[in-house]
């Protein structure tokens, strides 16, 4: 009968099992795979004791291999081997039948002999010269190919578990720190060769970065690297972004900064190096993600750990401060970091920011006092949006006073730093990739300009040459509008966070806003709102469709709040972006040529998705748009009209509706003689310089003409003049139709008046023919006297004290009784427009108004100097006196000119119309002076030649 073989005792098959992962014997000498470890066998037998391995002898074993018997060629590649077929046996005796062998071979063999192997490892690579006759090796050659096989895609379970025993060391973070700074100091190497081409490999260093900061020791190690963040006074944004280990991570872009400022990089022109992917690529959203997710990645680990987050804050902000001067116009690009860099800054900063972006109950955590204390940025050198520099440094004092040490929120840290990351870069980015559209073009030209050349060597280089400008600007403005599309909509989301916290600190949204503006709306940095309203504009041009309304809903509400503001937001110029932001969401009108008023048989745009939302604050926007208008006038002379015209373009739309209608008559009935006054002023102003301008280019162009020296510019700048000006002649039209008693008021009724007399006499006057065929310019006198006819009769319709008709028939510079006859004479005219019948009857009215008057001059006489206003040489009817140059002035003049300007004529000091003293005693003078004098004289016309021409 036969007999089954033997049955191994536990003691043997531990000695196999040893054998196995050790390579070693003590009783085979003859077997050429395992090293005979002859002293430990020697000894063994001298004492008595088995020559069976077992788990106690695994350590001696180890180190008598360690110690110089070891013969192979390296002795760190014995070691992983010695964990790689550990972790193999592992795995086949995890099929044993017998439970309680199994769990022994396990635990007392197979896992104390990884950990053992492990710990070797490291000793050996932090202390090599332990181990006589053993190659040097490094940390970063040794582990790094590890990782580098753990985190690819034919990674194994075997590698990924030594990296894991291998790292977690119970001596703690002092024996490992060598060893990661070595393998810190290979992975920026391998990195920096990564960034020699935009977007090279960067998968398997990127995810080797994940893997390491994972372990505590790992991201303790990496913060206090020498690279983590390079000190010294030659460190700026560009050396962090190359030296610093995450920099260098960041700098992975296909962006090439080809054109930065408007200035060409003549070095990538010249180099053949090109984009590695085409924009246009599937892949690329892949790819970006995936570099995306890793730097998040890395920097949540880091944020995470107690021990290393101040670190990545004080990098953070270290990188912001030492990058600010990307914010200029022109970039340094020696001293300052990549657009590439700050792009995915810029996105990273976003997914941090994520969790309370779309928690806004959470924005209680963002503290105001950030901006004046600090700790990671100086904020408090950036232009706030109102206070003073002195105000917030007061503020700052109180703050420390009151809340001592206390820390700031990671979601406050995080909100400020996103806010300037996104500032100079996502933001910078929207500004270069304007630039480089302009700059494309502008190329474009000038290439059909040299192709057009004789064929010579040099024209061939140049075409060369503009082809691959060409090219480069082409590939990097995909780049950023790639960029641009796919993280614009969690840009606004951040944004929207932004403004919400900002009403917040202004008492939320409702009006009116209280009269001071607080500390912590005013302290807050000016670009946080420019770069929200840009982000917002540029949103509404490149995807309006995509857009969430009722996100907008809150950047609409905000505008309306503050854009007639400058107690809470200083810079005109801002508050005007605003306005640019409400014209992509209001549908546009456009005027039709022979109405009087612009919403007569219009085509009226779709309606935005944005309308189907009730604007909270809707009831205010006339109100708001109205006032910035005026607060125009502040800024830049040659801007405010381009400024206003945005202004016009808006009130145009909301006159068309009729809840803002009504609330545009509300608002002048209330400000008549206040804000209303002043629009109405301004817009006379701008009306009367711009078509003045119009006029004298045109009349200075059809001279050129006959020397043929006029330039495409100088046309361009009449037709802009003429442009604006109809623009505003239009306003005063359909405003003048139902708001009519503002225009009646003795401060403004003779500016209209002189007004359109004035346009009369250029249209119908004798110099109407030096504007004859000056249609070419936009200029269109048919529909330009229409205009001026309606406002004439729209007032004249609610003139009830003859007031407006006193007022036209006073301007001895244009009025004359003939400009009317020979309106009315016009071919066509009448049958164009109802309304020239009340134009007749306005003629009438004035030409006894101006009998009238003359009665009045003849009969007052010569009147004595000191009853004169010195600034119009008029006979004062009330005289004040004014309080810094102490000249006494007609009330009426001066309240006039404080309509525009709020400073004394003759010494510049401020003056309002309440600092004016009345001259009681010389006011009694000139009423006496007034009765004594009754004797009328006759009245005079002048002639004027007959009508013919540009009708």
């Amino acid at each position: 009968m036969a007999t089954g073989k033997a049955k191994r005792s536990p003691e043997v098959i531990e000695d196999i099992l040893i054998q196995r992962i050790f390579l070693v014997t003590l009783t085979d000498v003859d077997n050429k795979q395992l090293m005979y470890l002859e002293s430990m066998a020697a000894e063994n037998l001298r004492q008595g004791k088995s020559l069976l391995l077992n788990p106690d002898l695994m350590d001696e074993v180890l180190f008598g291999i360690l110690s110089g018997q070891f013969t192979g060629e390296s002795l760190f590649k014995y070691l992983t081997g010695c964990y790689g077929r550990a972790f193999k046996e592992g795995k086949k005796i995890g099929n044993m039948k017998d439970i309680d062998l199994q769990s022994s071979l396990l635990n007392g063999v197979v896992e104390r002999a990884k950990k053992l192997v492990a710990n070797y490892c490291r000793t050996y690579l932090h202390n090599p010269d332990m181990f006589p006759n053993s190659e040097k090796i490094s940390a970063g050659s040794a582990i790094l190919p590890i990782i580098f096989s753990a985190v690819s895609k034919n990674s194994t379970a075997c590698g990924n578990e030594f990296l894991n025993e291998f790292f977690t060391d119970p001596d703690g973070y002092d024996s490992m720190a060598p060893i990661f700074k070595d393998l810190y100091d290979s992975l920026n190497h391998e990195i920096s060769k990564v960034n020699d081409s935009p977007l090279g490999n960067f998968v398997q260093p990127l995810n080797a970065l994940r893997m390491l900061v994972r372990f505590p020791n790992g991201g303790k190690a990496l913060v206090s690297h020498p690279s983590w963040l390079p000190k010294g006074e030659a460190v700026n944004g560009r050396v962090i972004e190359k030296e610093s280990i995450l920099g260098s991570f960041f700098h992975i872009s296909d962006l090439t900064d080809v054109m930065i400022g408007g200035e060409l990089d003549d070095q990538l022109v010249d180099s053949s190096t090109s984009h590695v992917y085409d924009v246009s690529s599937t892949n690329l959203p892949a790819i970006m993600s995936n570099l995306h997710d890793g730097l998040e990645d890395v920097l949540l680990c880091l944020l995470n750990s107690k021990d290393t987050r101040e670190r990545v804050l004080e990098y953070l902000g270290d990188v912001i401060e030492k990058n600010s001067s990307r914010a200029h116009m022109n970039i340094d690009k020696v001293t300052c970091a990549s657009s590439g860099m700050f792009v995915n800054l810029s996105v990273v900063m976003l997914r941090l920011s994520n969790p309370f972006i779309n928690e806004l109950e959470k924005r209680d955590k963002i503290d105001a006092k950030y901006v004046s204390n600090g700790t990671h940025l100086n904020l408090r050198r950036l232009t706030p949006l109102h206070a003073s520099e002195e105000e917030i440094g007061a503020w700052a004092d109180e703050n420390k006073s009151k809340s001592g040490n206390s820390r700031y929120s990671f979601i406050c840290e995080c909100f400020f730093m996103t806010a300037r990351v996104l500032n100079l870069g996502l933001l910078k980015g929207i500004n270069e990739c304007k630039n480089l559209t302009r700059d494309l073009s502008e190329y474009t030209k000038l290439l059909s300009e040299q192709v057009k050349q004789p064929p010579s060597p040099y024209f061939q280089d140049e075409i060369a040459r503009l082809n691959k400008i060409i090219d480069l600007v082409s590939d990097e403005k995909s780049s950023y509008e790639f960029q641009l599309d796919i993280n614009i909509q969690q840009a606004l989301s951040f944004y929207r966070l932004m403004i919400v916290r900002l009403v917040d600190f202004a008492g939320g949204f409702k009006m009116p806003l209280p009269s001071s503006c607080p500390m912590e709306f005013g302290c807050m940095p000016e670009h946080f709102v420019d770069d929200a309203m840009e982000l917002f504009i540029f949103a509404s041009e490149a995807m309006r469709e995509r857009l969430d309304p009722f996100l907008l809903n809150d950047f609409m509400n905000f505008i309306i709040m503050f854009i007639a503001r400058p107690n809470y937001i200083r810079n005109p110029y801002l508050r005007t972006k605003m306005v640019k932001g409400l014209n992509y969401w209001t549908p546009k009108r456009s005027d039709s040529d022979t109405a009087v008023t612009p919403f007569q048989g219009h085509q009226v745009a779709p309606v935005s998705p944005f309308q189907g939302y009730r604007l909270a604050l809707g009831q205010y926007l006339v109100e708001s748009v109205l006032k910035l208008y005026v607060d125009i006038e502040s800024t830049q002379f040659s801007e405010k009209f381009y400024i206003r015209n945005e202004i016009t373009q808006h009130l145009k739309y909301l006159w068309g509706e009729p809840s803002h209608l009504d609330a545009w008559k509300k608002f002048a009935k209330e400000e008549e003689k206040g804000v209303y006054l002043n629009f109405l002023n301004f817009l006379i102003n701008d009306s009367i310089y711009l078509q003045d301008e119009g006029f004298n280019k045109i009349r200075e162009l059809k001279e050129k003409e006959k020397e043929g020296k006029v330039h495409p510019w100088e046309e361009n700048e009449v037709r802009e003049y003429i442009r604006l000006a109809l623009e505003d002649i239009n306003m005063l039209a359909f405003t003048s139709e139902q708001i009519t008693a503002p225009f009646l008021l003795p401060q403004i009724v003779d500016r209209i008046a002189n007004m359109l007399n004035y346009f009369l006499v250029q249209l119908v006057g004798p110099k109407r023919i030096s504007l004859e065929s000056a249609e070419k310019y936009g200029f269109k006198p048919r529909i330009l006297l229409k205009k001026i006819i309606s406002i004439y009769v729209h007032i004249a319709r609610d003139d009830k004290e003859n007031t407006f008709a006193a007022a036209i028939c006073k301007d001895g510079r244009s009025y004359n009784e003939k400009l009317f006859t020979e309106v009315v004479n016009i071919p066509g005219l009448g049958e164009e427009m109802t309304a020239l019948g009340e134009f007749v009857n306005l003629s009438a009215k004035v030409k006894l108004a101006a009998i009238a008057e003359m009665d009045v001059e003849a009969s007052l006489g010569e009147i004595p100097d000191e009853f004169l206003d010195p600034i119009q040489c008029t006979l004062m009817k009330d005289p004040v006196t004014l309080p810094s140059s102490k000249v006494t002035v007609d009330r009426l003049v001066i309240k006039r000119h404080l309509l525009s300007d709020s400073k004394d004529p003759f010494n510049r000091s401020y003056l309002t119309q309440d600092m004016l003293i009345p001259d009681v005693q010389l006011k009694s003078q000139i009423d006496e002076f007034i009765k004594s004098r009754t004797q009328p004289t006759p009245s005079s016309s002048n002639n004027i030649t007959q009508s013919t021409g540009i009708f």
